[in-house]
């Protein structure tokens, strides 16, 4: 196993400069192959696995919601376990759960093994993301906390944009090397992981200063518009995720397929990619005018595909600017969170992640009903609202976070 051969990081290490580069290239390769290979990539690769293995449209709404599931009861688990194991051993629980669950994937020759391969590597993101609020809290000085939370992210943009191009030379039959190439990555960027992530429960000290985890906990000042962000978030992107494609293809921009998804993803990856700058946004204007930025743009993003799904102008301006404010919204719910639950991020941000799951699921089922009932367009109309919406969740002033800066917090460490 890759944590056998790795040797706890001494805490003063992490005081180097380079800690905090190491910390983000680390969190950036597991939120990249957790959601950007494990995650999106069964919807990349879906015209071709479902051509192989007859899948029945049953069979598929099932793999999407035991995915779901998974990913919903590991962030349960997270939020529960993050303190007395610390964030180590959470996110190799989830690198190696993407790295098995692809390569069964990719080597499945009966459907219940595909479903197993896809429900073990769909539970990956809900072990890998939360677990590094505490790991940038224990291992960086407060001044560099949020810029890095606000960075890690973006590495679902940097997961897509490789499985992009991917998807466009392994289609048809080779889409089965594709998955063997996203398990490597999983198997390189856990091993990464391990040497790199802080280990072991959090000090007695910082144990001590927080409270047992109880609803009361977790129903504090702030919490409302955070989970009401989180929640609108899910929905928003969840219905983007699930009907561009279709929306633009039926609208006859290209030939449809898995090509034309390919094509659509790579550039919002590549979009995405910009999400590395989120951090500075957020120093220079809040995270409040940063809320309002994000959801404004995601709104104008899902109303394009309404108004003009069948213009190339339309469809790539959609995907541009999707992709970054999709990758800020993380971001700004990862910075948001740790503001708001400072004496155990990771438990918090859980209790945020799972809002979004909620979202994630309830948007694709009620976006479902809306486009069996006016067309898929009329559905991301209603996702647009939403966004536009959701901008009057940001708080008056996030937690502190002034127009210019960041908040620098104070607080004493263990």
């Amino acid at each position: 196993m890759p944590h056998a051969a790795a040797e706890p990081v001494s805490p003063s290490s992490y005081r180097h400069p380079s800690a905090a580069r190491r910390l983000s290239l680390a969190g950036l390769a597991a939120v990249g192959v957790s959601f950007g290979f494990a995650r999106y990539g069964y919807g990349l690769f879906l015209p071709d696995i479902r051509a192989e293995f007859d899948l029945p449209l049953s069979v598929v709404g099932m793999i999407g919601s035991a995915t779901y599931a998974g990913y919903l009861g590991a962030l349960l688990l997270v939020g529960l376990c993050a303190a007395r194991v610390g964030p180590r051993v959470l996110v190799t629980i989830g690198g190696c759960s993407a790295t098995a669950g692809m390569a069964i994937v990719a080597l499945a020759q009966q459907w219940p093994w595909l479903v197993a391969g896809l429900v073990l590597a769909g539970t990956s993101p809900g072990w890998v993301w939360a677990p590094f609020s505490d790991a940038v809290d224990r291992a960086l000085p407060p001044g560099r906390r949020e810029r890095v939370l606000a960075l890690i992210p973006s590495g679902t943009a940097f997961g897509v944009a490789v499985a992009g191009p991917l998807a466009m030379v392994m289609y048809g039959t080779a889409w089965r090397y594709a998955w063997l190439v996203f398990a490597i990555g999983a198997f390189a960027a856990t091993v990464y992981n391990v040497r790199v992530l802080p280990s072991g429960p959090a000090a007695p000290a910082r144990e001590r200063r927080a409270a047992a985890l109880s609803l009361s906990w977790f129903a504090r000042r702030g919490v409302a518009p955070l989970a009401l962000t989180a929640l609108s978030y899910g929905c928003t992107g969840s219905v983007y995720w699930l009907l561009a494609v279709d929306t633009i293809t039926a609208a006859g921009v290209s030939g449809g397929g898995s090509r034309t998804a390919a094509v659509f993803w790579t550039i919002t990856g590549v979009a995405g990619m910009t999400g590395v700058a989120t951090g500075a946004v957020f120093a220079r204007l809040g995270l409040r005018r940063s809320h309002v930025l994000i959801f404004s743009l995601l709104s104008v993003a899902a109303a394009l595909l309404w108004a003009a799904p069948g213009t190339p102008l339309g469809v790539g301006l959609s995907a541009i600017l999707y992709g970054p404010s999709f990758m800020a919204g993380s971001a700004l719910l990862a910075v948001w969170s740790y503001q708001v639950f400072p004496e155990r991020p990771t438990a918090g941000f859980s209790a945020t992640v799972f809002f979004l799951g909620v979202g994630t699921i309830a948007g694709p089922a009620t976006a479902g009903v809306l486009a069996d009932r006016h067309g898929a367009q009329a559905a991301l109309l209603a996702a647009a609202i939403l966004a536009a919406a959701t901008c009057s969740t940001a708080l008056p002033s996030a937690k502190g976070a002034g127009p210019r800066r960041l908040r620098r917090r104070a607080s004493p460490r263990p």
